[in-house]
Parts: structure tokens; C-alpha cells; sequence
């Protein structure tokens, strides 16, 4: 399985799905279904039974993706995702027994910030990407500009609060170098197994976000 920087991950998709698998079944043709509309990079969330055994599906089964584990919030977890073929782990928050482990660990890992306090927790352990979480009940737009200000060379995967109407303005931003959400792959469109609307969806915000990289 490939290896991957957390760089690598962050630039292989301008929209990264957030998601919630309920049944491993749905895996493999979510994922599928991901990849055919121009998304490859996939967080499968930590909240449901399924989602490690869908982790483990997808690394064996989808090439094309780029599977990593979401809502990471202590170092057993971390393992747990790495033993199951993530590619990469991000965490709603930062503590310095997680950011510890995940110094260790060999898969990309990105911690979730929301004060100014726990970004320089994380810069102070080496890192300069981030999860900015929750997004816009954090303040948004306005807080990554304020944060570009004293802290240059850091980037941000801006998530939560973020959807079809807003995720261009934050994609637009300098320091952002993509954005993560639901709407793309929303739960009843996966308890439905409709993959092409899953599809659909998909290469809409992919087009969308390229267009805008575009003429950048």
C-alpha cells in the first residue's frame, strides 16, 4: 500500500468526504462511487462498529483511494486505524499524549484546532497542517484569515459546518489547501446505495473546486 505526507494527502483532493458507515458493505461501492466523481481522499469516521472493517475494505480493494480514519481521539485508536490500513488519521482535537503517538507512528496524521492555543500546542510537536474543527462555529472564514497573519507557513483542512453553499469561500482562502464535509456522501444516500447520486454529487463539488483552483 502506498505511503503518503500529509502534504500529499491534503493536495489529492480539494473535498474530502466525511463519513459515517454504518454497514462495512457499503464500503467498497461508497468508495467507488467517491473515486468515479474525481474524489480519492476518504475519512472514514469513528463512529459506528463499521467503521474500522471499512477501513480495512477499502485499503484491499479500492487502489485508487486515499483511506484514513477520522474522530482519532486517543493513541489506542490511532493503532486500532493503523492496523486496519489507514493511510492517514485526523483527530477532532490535540492532547499531548495524542500527538505523542502520532510523532511515532508511521501514517499522516492531522490534528483538529480550534483556539490559537491549540495550534501552538501542535507547531510547538513539529507540525504545521491542521484539521480547523469545528469550522464555522469556530468563526470560520474570518478566523483562518486572522491566523495567516502571525502564523505563515501554517495550513488548515478546514471541516465541520461546511457544505455545497460555503466550501468554495473557504477553498479560496491561501492557507487552506482543502476542505472536509458530508454533503457529498450524505447518510441517506448511502442507506439507499445510490452510488450514482453518490457519484453526481461528488464530481459536482471536484469540478467546482478545480474550477476555482484554476484560476487561482
Amino acid at each position: 500500500m502506498a505511503e503518503y505526507t500529509v502534504q500529499q494527502v491534503m493536495q489529492a483532493s480539494l473535498v474530502v468526504p466525511v463519513l459515517v458507515i454504518d454497514n462495512a458493505e457499503d464500503a467498497v461501492p461508497l468508495a467507488n462511487a467517491l473515486v468515479a466523481g474525481g474524489i480519492k481522499v476518504l475519512e472514514i469516521t469513528l463512529r459506528t462498529p463499521a467503521a474500522l472493517p471499512a477501513v480495512e475494505a477499502i485499503a484491499g480493494q479500492v487502489s485508487d483511494a486515499i483511506v484514513g480514519v477520522g474522530t482519532v481521539s486517543s493513541a489506542a485508536q490511532l493503532q486500532d486505524s493503523i492496523d486496519s490500513g489507514a493511510q492517514f488519521a485526523i483527530s477532532p482535537g490535540v492532547t499531548p499524549q495524542l500527538l505523542e503517538a502520532a510523532g511515532s507512528s508511521r501514517i499522516p496524521f492531522l490534528p483538529g484546532i480550534a483556539t490559537v492555543s491549540e495550534l501552538m500546542l501542535g507547531i510547538e510537536a513539529g507540525l504545521k497542517h491542521f484539521k480547523f474543527f469545528p469550522a464555522t462555529a469556530a468563526g470560520g472564514v474570518p478566523v483562518l484569515k486572522a491566523f495567516a497573519g502571525p502564523f505563515p507557513d501554517v495550513v488548515f483542512c478546514p471541516t465541520g459546518g461546511i457544505g455545497e453553499n460555503n466550501f468554495l469561500e473557504f477553498l479560496s482562502l491561501p492557507n487552506v489547501l482543502c476542505v472536509g464535509g458530508s454533503w457529498v456522501a450524505p447518510a441517506g444516500l448511502i442507506r439507499a446505495k445510490d452510488w450514482p447520486a453518490i457519484t453526481q454529487l461528488a464530481r459536482k463539488a471536484a469540478d467546482s473546486a478545480n474550477q476555482l483552483l484554476s484560476v487561482q
